[in-house]
């Protein structure tokens, strides 16, 4: 109830101020942390905490991404009609959750996007949309209307990377010019993050930097996502092509130095903590070997033939075409899957691995360094700016 009051109490004040908004985490992350210090002997105590539901709205979508089964043979054709969804919301809204993530496949193709953001301010909770940005020209001005003030971007490079790993010549153009609009018609209204996606074929520390010179010129923050190995939905390209291998330590290392560079010269364009960045090899290249406890006990995911799981990848609760989602949060099974997932009874992704490391005291230790030397790193990134 800690973390629930905390952010839908005081989340528009702490939208508004990066100092409060690291505060807030910092307090969060020491609170959770002692109380997965004690789960780990009693794990009885992990209960669900209805906080975030991730609502995949559409199969469709107007990419093909070399790692994404939507659009194709992943749910499809599949679409959450308005009255599944006005029912999701009040359930949700009831039941306490309060932060709600709109996306697909491609959330925009959805007819009513703005009519659900509508129904979520409504209800009193904060909704957000994931997107690949290239048809935010034409619909930004009614979510906006609608009440949409947080907008992520999945990002796969600059120009023609992206266009490569989307399949769609020229869909680069098309998305920036959604996310200019954007900036254009609404100045600092809408906050736009972009996540990066560190795979194998861009893991090079001037792919970063291209991408980091887009999301500045478009005052966007930063959030790096890892390549994924079991969701349901994603996959490895042929020969795994997409998935770092052992080989590749190094170049993930020079990425990640970077990363931390930026991150001691403006803590706040990467939503990461020191700590998370330093992770990333381990995760990337250890996969369900990284036995760090899930925070999944906090969200619900719902896919686009209404199925209802704990996450992304697992813990099927049931489907909203033959039950709603008040009757499947009281049943056992949910209690049972969020302790699962705590415990690592699961494939053990890498979902949420910032918060995850942060949660967690012995990983915590492992990647936290003196805070003297991120000091120096700081200072030492503001000198050779300043050059």
């Amino acid at each position: 109830m800690f973390k629930l009051g905390l952010r839908s109490l005081f989340g528009d004040r702490l939208r508004s101020s990066a100092r409060l908004q690291e505060l807030a985490k910092q307090v969060e992350n020491r609170v959770e942390r002692y109380r997965h210090s004690v789960a780990l002997l009693f794990p009885g105590l992990i209960r669900p905490k209805h906080y975030k539901i991730m609502i995949a709205v559409t199969s469709d979508c107007n990419a093909r991404c070399h790692g994404c089964r939507y659009g194709r043979d992943f749910m499809a054709s599949k679409r959450l009609s308005w009255p599944m969804l006005r029912d999701l919301l009040e359930d949700a809204a009831a039941a306490g959750f309060h932060s709600i993530r709109l996306y697909g496949g491609e959330p925009l193709l959805h007819p009513d996007l703005a009519r659900t953001v509508a129904e979520c301010r409504a209800l009193g909770m904060r909704p957000y949309v994931t997107t690949n940005a290239a048809l935010l020209d034409r619909r930004i001005d009614e979510l906006v209307a609608a009440g949409l003030r947080d907008v992520t971007v999945g990002f796969y490079g600059v120009g023609k990377d992206y266009d490569d790993y989307t399949q769609r010549p020229g869909l680069f153009e098309r998305v920036e010019q959604g996310i200019a609009a954007v900036r254009q018609r609404h100045g600092d209204l809408v906050q736009l993050q972009m996540n990066w996606l560190l795979m194998r074929p861009t893991a090079s520390v001037p792919a970063f930097r291209e991408a980091r010179r887009f999301a500045e010129r478009y005052g966007m923050t930063m959030r790096i996502d890892l390549i994924h190995y079991s969701l349901p939905y994603f996959q490895e390209g042929e020969a795994r092509w997409l998935q770092f291998q052992p080989e590749d330590r190094r170049r993930i290392e020079l990425v990640v130095e970077e990363l931390l560079r930026v991150k001691g010269e403006d803590s706040r364009l990467l939503q990461h903590s020191f700590e998370g960045l330093r992770s990333i090899p381990d995760w990337l290249l250890k996969g369900p070997d990284m036995k760090v406890p899930c925070t999944a006990y906090d969200m619900i995911w719902v896919g686009a033939d209404g199925t209802v799981q704990l996450c992304y990848v697992t813990f099927r609760l049931g489907n909203l075409h033959e039950t709603r989602l008040s009757e499947l949060l009281r049943r056992p099974d949910y209690r049972a899957a969020a302790r699962n997932a705590f415990q690592l009874n699961c494939p053990n992704c890498h979902c949420s691995s910032n918060e995850r490391i942060m949660r967690h005291a012995a990983s915590v230790r492992r990647y936290r360094v003196p805070w003297e030397t991120d000091g120096r790193r700081a200072r030492m990134a503001r000198e050779g700016s300043e050059r």
